[in-house]
């Protein structure tokens, strides 16, 4: 054995000794001569301030990635670890009647074991005194002790009987004090200190289960109550006596709510408010009560959060069940953000108390409040769409009152259409009510669906366009609905002003009080938000985008083709100009000419709808114009017959086809609508039919008069066209932002063409 202690001895010295090793060995590099500390410490501070940096904000994100992580398990075996605890703390308790039982069972044994020796003592002790002359035990005098043993039984059973609890602790302790002596001095024999356990054990029992029998009375309150738990802790079962504090609340807490009747009333506000007060208030005592007799036991405590976790989901069952169940089934998200604040304020007052129960709310109201939510989307859509059906598509000023809320007035101030103004009055009224639930974290969701909302609305302003198409379209939803016709171009550009300055500037408002009101958000959640709600905001525009891609290609449609189909623009309009190039009276085609007109009357409509935010009324004459022109370059048909044609395209041809690209660049430049875009498709499309002019073996520069000619005749056509007077150096204002491209692009078009 002792070899094998010494073997052990080395087995577990070993690593001692390689750590120690390896300890000295790091340690010789400071007892050198030429050690020098900033050396070293420069050596371990290589990183950059930046870097540095870095690496701190990666540990703080661990660290919050730990906590969070921590927080995560604990709340997922938080329960099972109580439970755990609590059947061991129930075996205990078992133990311990098993314990009390065997020792009243020994001590019956011992008792009669002890009665007979006693006996057979008594009978040999008597024949000896008698022959020695001595007085036997029956002419002893019994000592104090022994008097008080004989009473004490009856002294307990008369002070349980009168309900005495004080006195009977007293006499309790009394007993344990005269068993504790009688170990250490032996003035008792075993039978007899059986004995006194044994009517110990028996009338704590009686009086723990008198104190629990009267705790758990209706009638049990306040200090009456406090009185029978810490008298049943005080026996020493304070498991017990906690479940029965407990337990005394949640039924007087029930019985109180017995007088409530949620069913019965039509307003679930005041039954919220009521329910929450009662719940709550009876937590927070039994909360109070807890703390008072039991402390901060870890046992205890994890017992109440227990309880109290139980009680509250009980109490969100009861509120959904009769207050936020019909108001989420009818979208009356105001009345059950009502209730739901109301709740969450009663509970907040907890959090004094140590009991931190508002996320555990917050978890289980959440569905109701999200399907309040969808179903309030539902109804925007629905009722904008119905409204759309009949709207006259005329811009008008909000009404001072909303009529579907009637709050006071609005707080902006643009003209949209009917259905935009009960859009726009609609999303108010949702950011409105959802604004005081910012803790249940229901931004993102909310955004999302105030975008599909939006989407449909441009689905439904789409439909309005005639004739429209977009391919991306799902009308699903509203594909049933007849929406109303925007029959002329102001009625259209009206669709415009309402996408425009809904995703622009009124829904983006509203939107804000997600972050802006609630002052107790930290500045890194608001910096975390600003980018999704950019995003947000980025496909809000988008949407309103598709309107103004469908409204284009309408009027690029309505202007190359007819009712019947036919073309407005084909390549026979320039390949079959014959004649003399001095005698033609040289003028813009006529769909470039009507192309002109149109953008000058949406001009017009536009400066009068968007008022302060001309820059949409000039990208949308953008559109529409590399709309027209990107048709053209992509027309096939057009291509094939100006380069793989029967006829060959000739000199009036090129001349006129140059004459009209010329037209638009300028009108466009003057416009202030002209583009890069523009520029670069009208400068491919004279390369492409100059390329195809120069393989008839004609060169296209010296058949095409020079630019100068070509800007006197455009600028004639504008001026009769428009009656405007002519513009002396016949060109647009040189402060407008696209001057400086519209200048370069119309002075060297021939270069790019003829590159």
């Amino acid at each position: 054995m002792a070899s094998a202690k010494t073997a052990s001895r080395s087995r577990d010295g070993a690593p001692a000794k390689e750590t120690g090793a390896k300890l000295e060995e790091n340690l010789n590099l400071f007892k050198t001569d030429k050690f020098d500390a900033e050396s070293y410490v420069q050596s371990k501070c290589s990183l950059s301030e930046k870097e540095i940096k870095h690496l701190c904000s990666y540990l703080v994100d661990l660290k919050k990635a730990s906590a969070e992580e921590m927080r995560r398990s604990v709340y997922a075996n938080y329960t099972a670890f109580i439970r755990t605890s609590k059947e061991i703390s129930d075996l205990e308790g078992e133990l311990l009647s098993i314990g009390n039982l065997l020792s009243t069972q020994a001590a019956l044994i011992h008792g009669l074991a002890e009665g007979v020796h006693l006996d057979s003592l008594s009978a040999s002790g008597t024949e000896g005194s008698i022959e020695n002359g001595m007085p036997s035990s029956e002419d002893r005098e019994p000592s104090e002790v022994e008097k008080w043993l004989v009473d004490f039984p009856d002294l307990l059973d008369v002070l349980l009987a009168e309900r005495r609890v004080n006195e009977a602790l007293v006499a309790l302790d009394d007993g344990e004090h005269v068993i504790s002596e009688a170990k250490e001095m032996n003035t008792l024999s075993q039978g007899a200190l059986m004995s006194l356990q044994s009517a110990l054990s028996e009338r704590k029992q009686r009086l723990a289960d008198q104190l629990a029998e009267a705790a758990s009375q209706p009638s049990a309150r306040g200090s009456e109550l406090r009185s029978a738990i810490s008298s049943l802790k005080r026996l020493g079962d304070g498991p017990r006596a906690h479940t029965a504090l407990l337990n005394a609340h949640l039924q007087r807490y029930q019985y109180n709510m017995q007088s409530l009747c949620p069913s019965c009333s039509s307003y679930g506000g005041a039954n919220t408010t009521a329910l929450s007060q009662l719940v709550f208030s009876a937590i927070g005592r039994a909360a109070s009560d807890s703390l008072t007799i039991f402390g901060e036991e870890p046992a205890y405590m994890s017992e109440l959060v227990i309880w109290a976790t139980q009680q509250t989901e009980a109490f969100a069952q009861l509120v959904k069940r009769h207050a936020l169940a019909s108001s989420a089934a009818a979208g009356g998200l105001r009345a059950a953000a009502e209730c739901v604040q109301i709740a969450i304020g009663h509970c907040s007052r907890l959090e004094a108390r140590g009991l931190s129960l508002c996320p555990l709310l917050v978890k289980l109201f959440r569905p109701s409040v999200e399907q309040a939510v969808d179903a309030n989307l539902k109804r925007i859509e629905e009722s904008t769409a119905a409204l759309a059906a009949a709207d006259d598509w005329v811009l008008s000023y909000p009404p001072t009152i909303a009529p579907q809320s009637g709050r006071l007035t609005l707080a902006y101030n643009y003209k949209l259409t009917r259905s935009a103004h009960r859009f726009n009055s609609m999303v108010q009224d949702l950011f409105d009510d959802v604004g005081p639930l910012l803790s249940m974290q229901l931004g993102s969701k909310i955004l999302e669906g105030v975008y599909q909302v939006f989407n449909s609305y441009i689905n439904v302003l789409i439909k309005a366009l005639p004739n429209s198409i977009d391919e991306e379209t799902n009308f699903e939803g509203n594909g049933s609905k007849i929406i109303r016709i925007a029959e002329n171009e102001a009625q259209q550009i009206a669709l415009l002003a309402n996408a425009y300055l809904l995703a622009e500037d009124l829904v983006p408002r509203v939107a804000f009080k997600l972050s802006a009101d609630d002052s107790r958000r930290r500045t890194v959640d608001r910096q975390n938000r600003n980018p999704e709600q950019r995003e947000w905001r980025r496909r809000l525009v988008s949407s309103v985008d598709r309107l103004k891609n469908s409204f284009c290609q309408q009027h690029a449609l309505d202007l190359i083709f007819t009712e019947e189909g036919d073309s407005h623009l084909t390549a026979a309009m320039y390949i079959n100009i014959d004649g003399d190039v001095d005698e033609i009276e040289w003028f813009p085609s006529l769909i470039f000419q009507e192309l002109f007109l149109k953008l000058n009357r949406i001009a017009s409509i536009a400066a009068e709808m968007f008022v302060g935010r001309e820059r949409f009324a000039t990208l949308l004459l953008m559109k529409l114009t590399e709309t027209v022109i990107l048709w053209l370059s992509q027309d096939q048909s057009f291509w094939d017959d100006i380069e793989e044609g029967p006829k060959p395209l000739g000199s009036p041809g090129l001349q006129q086809f140059y004459l009209d690209l010329r037209f638009v660049l300028l009108f466009a430049s003057q416009g202030r609508y002209v583009s890069r875009n523009l520029v670069r498709v009208v400068n491919e499309i004279i390369s492409r039919v100059m390329t195809a002019f120069a393989s008839t073996g004609m060169d296209p520069d010296r058949v095409l008069p020079e630019d100068s000619w070509f800007d006197e005749v455009c600028q004639e056509a504008i001026e009769r066209l428009s009656g405007r007077p002519r513009l002396v150096n016949g060109d647009g204002d040189l402060n407008s932002p696209t001057a400086s491209v519209s200048a370069q692009s119309v002075s060297s078009i021939r270069s790019h063409g003829s590159s």
